[in-house]
């Protein structure tokens, strides 16, 4: 029988680990300059943790207690691994000269920050950059971060590795760099936090339409930029992600179920994100220096600020789509478009879009594109079309709740 205070103990271990794990690393990776060990005290400094906190109690500063520890563990590891390699001897001696520092809160706060920007070094491919910032950041899976790029587990685990390879062979620093050289890092740390954010607000697999974590993750790192550097895309990024997460209350039923945009209870959203991203958007917009973000942003600004879903300004929404296809052309763009103008002129006209896009061989195998489709279809009374759309889109769904909103489309049919 486990004893409740072990229990209660693993329980609160397990919180610091949600919570600080993340920042632990950033710190470890700073500290230690190594992926790879850095990790590896990290989840020895836990361990040391539900070992020592049952018996000396959670310390004052749980953060700075993991950092030190996970420190220290590497430092012995290197001695250990000396015996093997001498150079690991004066490894360990300068870090344990160069770490024997007392704790600064402000020196470490945007250890987070510092590790993006390293992992978004000019020397990586662009993938490499999100993929590795993702993982280690972020903390997310490679399943899960292959699932964003549309890409099989095994190619993102070996871009992951080879891309901790090239900082430590090229020696790249971990620092944010001088604001001289910030515009050319800023595009993939941009796309970084947009993919984390997306992943939350949205996941791609698994029993939650959500995880709040993510999206509140991809937020907090998102203010932390906008106040290293205020420029209008980081504004314009920051205001779609408050906006988008407003809604966030009111996108599932209690029991988890999807609810659509035009039927939530808009009372449920958060007027207080909403007049913050707000603020953000009319910045960014006023700059006259904005990007796709920002324009990303301007469209769930005028969701926001519609009272009721047959209020929706969507000839708005349709001009700013056609400035972000210019500005940004993709597919899912297209697709988001075509949404809006069957919004604005119809069903038909949107599903002679989207048929375009497919026809093309464009988003076949995107679950969103054929459940769109299937939904202009059932509107138009075309039960077979919709039937199979809503069947192809079913067949590449992972998500609970989604496949459960799916099955229910398919029964009323």
């Amino acid at each position: 029988m486990t004893d409740p205070a072990t229990e209660q103990m693993r329980e609160t271990v397990d919180a610091v680990y949600r919570s600080e794990s993340r920042r632990v690393l950033a710190t470890l990776i700073r500290l230690l300059k190594d992926f790879d060990l850095a990790e590896d005290a990290m989840h020895d400094a836990f361990a040391a943790a539900l070992q020592q906190w049952p018996r000396d109690g959670v310390p004052a500063n749980p953060r700075a207690w993991l950092v030190s520890t996970g420190r220290f563990k590497a430092i012995d590891q290197l001695r250990r691994r000396a015996r093997f390699d001498a150079s690991l001897t004066v490894l360990a001696e300068q870090l344990s000269v160069e770490t024997s520092v007392e704790w600064d809160n402000n020196a470490v706060q945007d250890d987070q920050l510092r590790l993006i920007f390293t992992c978004c070094h000019p020397a990586l491919s662009t993938e490499a950059r999100i993929a590795l910032t993702l993982r280690e950041v972020c903390g997310l899976t490679t399943e899960e971060i292959a699932r964003a790029f549309l890409t099989a587990p095994p190619t993102i685990a070996q871009r992951i590795v080879r891309a901790k390879a090239k900082i430590r062979d090229a020696q790249i620093p971990y620092q944010v760099p001088s604001r001289s050289d910030l515009p050319e890092r800023l595009d993939a740390v941009l796309h970084v936090i947009y993919l984390v954010f997306n992943e939350g607000y949205f996941t791609s697999s698994g029993a939650s339409l959500t995880r709040s974590d993510l999206s509140g993750e991809a937020i907090r790192l998102g203010r932390f930029l906008n106040e290293l550097l205020p420029e209008p895309e980081v504004m314009g990024l920051l205001a779609l992600m408050l906006l988008q997460d407003s809604r966030r209350s009111a996108r599932t039923t209690p029991t988890g179920e999807v609810i659509l945009l035009a039927d939530q209870d808009r009372s449920l959203w958060n007027r207080d994100q909403i007049v913050e991203g707000t603020s953000f958007v009319q910045g960014a917009l006023s700059s006259q220096r904005f990007g796709s973000y920002t324009l990303q942003a301007a469209i769930a600004a005028v969701h926001a600020h519609a009272p009721d879903s047959d209020s929706t300004d969507w000839a708005q929404i349709v001009t700013i789509y056609d400035v972000l296809l210019g500005m940004n052309p993709s597919p899912v763009v297209e697709l988001n478009r075509a949404v809006a103008i069957a919004m604005h002129e119809g069903p038909m006209a949107g599903l002679i879009l989207i048929d375009a896009i497919l026809e093309r061989g464009d988003l076949a195998e995107y679950a969103l594109a054929h459940s769109a489709r299937a939904d202009l279809c059932r509107r138009l009374g075309k039960k077979e079309e919709a039937r199979a759309s809503y069947e192809r889109a079913l067949s590449l769904s992972q998500q609970g709740p989604e496949r459960r909103f799916l099955e229910y489309r398919l029964s009323e049919l």
